[in-house]
């Protein structure tokens, strides 16, 4: 998939005014509707935009502990553990991955002790050898893809 210098103006018109409308985007834009739409649609194909729902606080839903909790599986196992992790509400992200175990969740607690239930009820998933946890202290750099959007966008236009 290639991101032209068009996408990438559209794509940051979707991250900076998320709310706006079609028919307002093609304005700002200076470009048909039916040609924005087209665009839209190849990056939706193309698995460049992959939602457009809202961002959500966990800390505004009630659960402003945040942890990284690593995993490691028993050999075999990653997929069941995969399905089990997806039954836990507190899990807002899992991922396999290289280096000190296998997986690696972000984890949404209400407080302390809450997030050791969570941990508790991972340690009982059926594949579960052990888990590491790491708390968040506070957030430096917020979820973000813009400049990565921007960056594509100037190699684009080289």
């Amino acid at each position: 998939m290639t991101v032209d210098t068009l996408d990438t103006r559209i794509l940051r018109l979707l991250i900076e005014q998320p709310r706006t409308s079609i028919r307002e985007y093609a304005r700002i834009l200076g470009i048909a509707r039916g040609t924005l739409q087209a665009r839209l649609d190849r990056m939706e194909r193309d698995g460049v935009i992959t939602g457009t729902g809202p961002v959500l606080s966990p800390a505004a839903l009630g659960h402003p502990v945040l942890a990284f909790v690593h995993i490691e599986v028993t050999q075999g196992h990653l997929d069941e553990v995969g399905d089990g992790l997806a039954a836990v509400p507190e899990i807002i992200e899992a991922f396999s991955i290289t280096g000190g175990g296998d997986l690696l969740t972000r984890v949404a607690a209400r407080d302390n002790a809450h997030l050791e239930d969570v941990i508790q009820r991972l340690i009982q998933l059926p594949g579960v050898v052990r888990t590491r946890t790491e708390m968040a202290l506070r957030e430096r750099v917020p979820h973000r893809l813009l400049p990565l959007v921007e960056s594509v966008g100037r190699s684009a236009a080289k």
